[in-house]
């Protein structure tokens, strides 16, 4: 039997709550299954301009009160800070930092590190002030991504996961792709682990 990690691939977006959400879920999975984890970009809204967009504004006529409590109840249960949010923000760079810190040694703590930055402190990803802070906490070479925010040196990279995303035709996230399978939106951690044991159970028939 072949007990090499899962390849797992999750489209997600910093700014969007069920990727949070799902954020926590695989990292709990990952205890008990060997996973091999790729975060891919996929901005929900690169429109947004820099000083951000009211929740109210893009989100009209939604009782933002009730989802608020619905996402931080699943919040909660899963043990994830949140605090409260007005704005959406433009991820852009977020994602094409999240994207260049992959290649360094581990960018796990950046991408948790970007996740509470908004969801904890309605902190604003586009600005590169603030996801500088993230790197140098996160122990990453500050100037060297300082120069990858300058140079926009993975835009490309970006946008390629955007069209990888439309090529599986994702529409929304999260999205996980493992194999040959897809499996859309968040998943509670039993769902989830339906899905990669099946995912398992094909691969090894094949």
């Amino acid at each position: 039997m072949n007990n090499a990690p899962l390849e797992i691939e999750i489209f997600s977006d910093f700014v969007c709550p069920w990727c949070y959400l799902a954020s926590a879920v695989v990292e709990k999975l990952a205890l008990t299954i060997p996973l091999t984890i790729k975060w891919s970009a996929f901005p929900l809204h690169p429109g947004t301009p820099q000083e951000g967009l009211l929740l109210s504004e893009l989100l009209r006529g939604v009782n933002l009160d009730s989802i608020h409590q619905r996402l931080y109840t699943l919040m909660d249960e899963l043990g994830l800070e949140h605090g409260q949010r007005n704005y959406t923000f433009n991820s852009t760079l977020a994602q094409e930092l999240a994207l260049w810190a992959a290649t360094q040694t581990d960018s796990t703590a950046l991408h948790k590190l970007i996740f509470r930055a908004y969801f904890v402190h309605n902190r604003n990803l586009a600005l590169p002030e603030v996801l500088l802070d993230l790197v140098a906490a996160a122990k990453l070479d500050v100037t060297a991504a300082s120069a990858v925010l300058q140079k926009r040196s993975f835009c490309k990279a970006v946008e390629a996961s955007w069209e990888r995303a439309r090529q599986f035709q994702i529409t929304g996230v999260p999205t996980f792709i493992a194999g040959a399978y897809q499996c859309s939106g968040f998943q509670p951690l039993q769902e989830l682990q339906r899905f990669v044991e099946y995912v398992q159970q094909q691969q090894a028939l094949a």
